[in-house]
């Protein structure tokens, strides 16, 4: 899919070595389709981290953003996903709760965390507005981020 944002199911079943039908009876769209893709790429690449500090797992997990976005592919995907996404998936709400949890755990362990709102806001925003809008994604921008929302003193941080 590399540079194709267009490509149709048939295109896609083309490439995958399957029938169109097959892929219409298992996710029903598109979009679905590019959905299930992104979730599972995103799974892969960039897991929820357990570093046993909020900086530590926030840090390793904008780095793991960061390093998805700038593979060509998941560029790609991210493009045809915004172009193609309606109301926020399931799939995106699931990453939400992973964020949830791990702003949970960091509280149980004493420390002060941000929302998952000014996570998105003060961190993946950032770095996916920089790829959807071509711009370069400098190495250490996902680790800069969060020290800035970490030390800004912003809705519930230290």
């Amino acid at each position: 899919m590399a540079g194709d944002g267009d490509a149709g199911v048939p295109k896609i079943a083309e490439r995958a070595g399957v029938n169109p039908t097959s892929i219409y009876r298992r996710w029903g769209t598109r979009e679905n389709l590019l959905m299930d893709a992104a979730a599972t790429r995103l799974r892969a690449t960039a897991p929820m981290p357990d570093t046993g500090s909020l900086r530590g797992d926030l840090t390793a997990w904008a780095t793991g953003v960061e390093r998805a976005l700038v593979d060509p592919d998941q560029r790609v995907l991210l493009r045809a996903l915004v172009a193609t996404m309606g109301t926020p998936p399931v799939h995106l709400q699931e990453r939400a709760a992973d964020l949830q949890d791990v702003l949970d755990a960091a509280a149980g362990r004493g420390e002060r965390a941000p929302s998952v709102g000014d996570l998105l806001d003060h961190v993946l925003a950032p770095l996916y507005l920089r790829v959807l809008f071509g711009l370069p994604l400098e190495p250490g921008t996902g680790e800069a981020l969060v020290d800035r929302l970490l030390t800004s003193g912003g809705p519930g941080t230290p």
